[in-house]
């Protein structure tokens, strides 16, 4: 039998033979035409960019909000505004407030003021002693018109009492709605009817403005 017969593929230009595998040329460049940019050179140049066109937001006139204060409101913002305290002690301040309330209150509530007697007002601290446990012993020296204003001047539903005059304490207590006696109103009437100007300070209010010294300044 003669031998088997074995051949080498050719690598010559040639056929390649029967299960041999192919080579592969890299001789021939392939192309493929690219896709043209959205926004390329050749584009028109007169054709603006989306993001570089300015947005034009319509500008709305401004709305200019006026507020209607009541005739009340109005009247008493003006009298703060004109009353200066800004350079005067806290007892010259309490004394032109309580000026300026008592010359513009002559309504209803000075009226109903003026017409409460001493058993009423002294009905009034009687009732309001027998609220407490026990007396208050420290006060037993002071009239009963001083305890019913140092009571009302303590009352902290009433706002504070400190460098304000205790009449305009007590009618912006009164505008509030808070219900304040009339009796510390009626005590007030009678001591400006007196001439004690000193009645409209608060008792917290002077020991909060005086000076203590404390032992020996050598």
């Amino acid at each position: 039998m003669p031998p088997a017969r074995r051949t080498r593929p050719s690598s010559g230009p040639g056929p390649a033979a029967k299960g041999a595998q192919k080579t592969l040329s890299f001789g021939t460049k392939v192309t493929k035409p690219s896709a043209a940019l959205p926004y390329s050179k050749d584009k028109d140049s007169t054709t603006p960019h989306p993001l570089s066109q300015s947005i034009d937001v319509e500008s709305k006139p401004e709305v200019e909000v006026e507020l209607e204060l009541e005739p009340e409101t109005k009247a008493e913002i003006k009298e703060e505004a004109e009353l200066d305290t800004g350079h005067i002690t806290s007892e010259a301040a309490v004394a032109q407030q309580a000026k300026a309330e008592l010359e513009g209150r002559k309504g209803e509530d000075v009226l109903r003021a003026e017409r409460v007697t001493d058993a009423q007002i002294k009905k009034y601290w009687r009732e309001r002693e027998g609220e407490r446990l026990t007396k208050r012993v420290h006060q037993e020296g002071l009239a009963v018109e001083e305890k019913i204003l140092r009571l009302f001047d303590m009352s902290s539903s009433f706002g504070p009492a400190i460098g304000i005059a205790r009449m305009k304490r007590w009618t912006r207590a009164q505008k509030l709605g808070l219900n304040p006696p009339i009796e510390v109103l009626a005590v007030l009437l009678r001591e400006e009817k007196k001439g004690n100007e000193k009645i409209e300070r608060a008792y917290v209010d002077e020991l909060m403005s005086s000076k203590f010294v404390v032992g020996d300044a050598a």
